[in-house]
């Protein structure tokens, strides 16, 4: 079933990235349908352009004045942009460059078209794009990546997402030497969603060096399957912790990393559910700039004290706090209370799962999952 997305295309050339699976592909042949199209996952364009070069300027030559044309996978041959920026500049043919890694894209040398083209991001759904379609409890087991979510078979899918990302992300673009020693380490990493990273433990469980785990992680995040969020400091006269948490894009990405199946359990939840609100919050950063930045807070003392997310727009901030149990209790409301003399906060939220919408006598916001994720569609985060 096809779903409308909420993405919204610039009217200029752009960058458009996104972890394989998202939609990209689909959602740019339904949106730009005059488009000239070279798709370089083709193996046959891809080794006639890797031989050729001279040929793809050949091609847009061919292309009337104004059009769009869409160069898919960009990133398999980034040395392409320097003829997208003469075309650019000398036809005004306006394009769009769709792919699933910004790794060889951030290489010294490699031409980012400086400013001519702009930067945007495609994101698994949203339940503003599934409708009465999105059930969190599915999303906790499977994930909300297009390509998983419209599979009859999504545990298979899945599988086969994560075995193809080693296949064709890793091994064919030959990120890491050690191909089995980067196996090892992505269930590892995968156990560290929602969680600041130990970079030392991660090490020691996979058997490969420090360093080499400090790579693959920027690995894992230039290709788009993983995120950090920066610790926020507040300088409320306690230590404070410092290291940012770690993110996956998507929950069933995470569980099939780990080889998990079934139903989550329990003490999988929190991590999971966490999860989703952090991409919820980055997808709609992306589709409609609704924040300017966003962090966690903790303190570095022995009450590990936290408020999972602060979200920053100029002046104001809203304080985040996300709890897995579906029946509201007090002490959620800790780390919220802590941080309330931060300058310029605007609002305090708890959501969890499901129940009613409460507000405490201190005035923090309590919304079950629908409710919040409705803020994002009405455009009323920050009332």
């Amino acid at each position: 079933m096809a779903f409308e997305r909420i993405f919204t295309a610039p009217e200029q050339s752009f960058f458009l990235l996104g972890p394989r699976g998202t939609g990209k592909s689909t959602w740019l042949r339904k949106t730009f349908i005059n488009a000239h199209v070279i798709d370089l996952l083709s193996e046959e364009i891809y080794q006639r352009l890797l031989a050729h070069p001279g040929q793809f300027a050949n091609e847009l030559r061919a292309v009337p004045s104004g059009r769009w044309v869409i160069v898919d996978e960009i990133q398999r041959l980034p040395g392409l942009l320097n003829e997208v920026h003469r075309h650019i500049e000398e036809k005004q043919l306006r394009f769009v460059l769709c792919g699933s890694s910004a790794r060889k894209l951030k290489r010294a040398g490699v031409n980012l078209l400086a400013g001519r083209a702009l930067h945007r991001a495609m994101h698994p759904f949203v339940p503003e794009e599934l409708g009465e379609q999105y059930d969190l409890e599915e999303v906790m087991r499977y994930g909300a990546l297009p390509i998983v979510w419209n599979s009859s078979a999504r545990q298979e899918t899945l599988a086969a997402y994560v075995q193809f990302y080693l296949k064709e992300e890793i091994q064919a673009e030959a990120l890491v030497r050690n191909l089995s020693g980067f196996a090892r380490f992505m269930p590892i990493a995968a156990l560290f969603h929602g969680q600041t990273i130990n970079v030392t433990n991660i090490a020691r469980e996979a058997g490969v060096a420090r360093t080499t785990v400090m790579g693959y992680l920027d690995i894992l995040e230039e290709t788009l399957l993983c995120f950090r969020v920066p610790a926020y400091e507040a300088k409320l006269r306690v230590r404070e912790r410092k290291l940012p948490k770690w993110y996956w894009c998507d929950p069933g990405i995470v569980r099939a990393t780990k080889q998990t199946t079934g139903n989550p359990a329990p003490e999988e939840k929190g991590a999971l559910f966490e999860g989703i609100i952090a991409q919820l919050l980055r997808a709609y950063k992306d589709y409609r700039g609704i924040y300017d930045d966003m962090y966690y807070w903790a303190s570095g003392d022995q009450t590990r004290t936290e408020v999972d997310f602060i979200l920053v727009r100029g002046q104001d901030l809203i304080a985040l706090e996300v709890k897995s149990g579906n029946t509201f209790m007090e002490a959620w409301c800790k780390g919220l209370r802590v941080v309330t003399k931060l300058k310029g906060l605007n609002r305090r939220i708890i959501v969890y799962p499901r129940g009613p919408a409460m507000k405490t006598e201190d005035g923090i916001d309590v919304l079950p999952f629908h409710k919040f994720a409705d803020l994002f569609a009405e455009n009323d985060l920050w009332y």
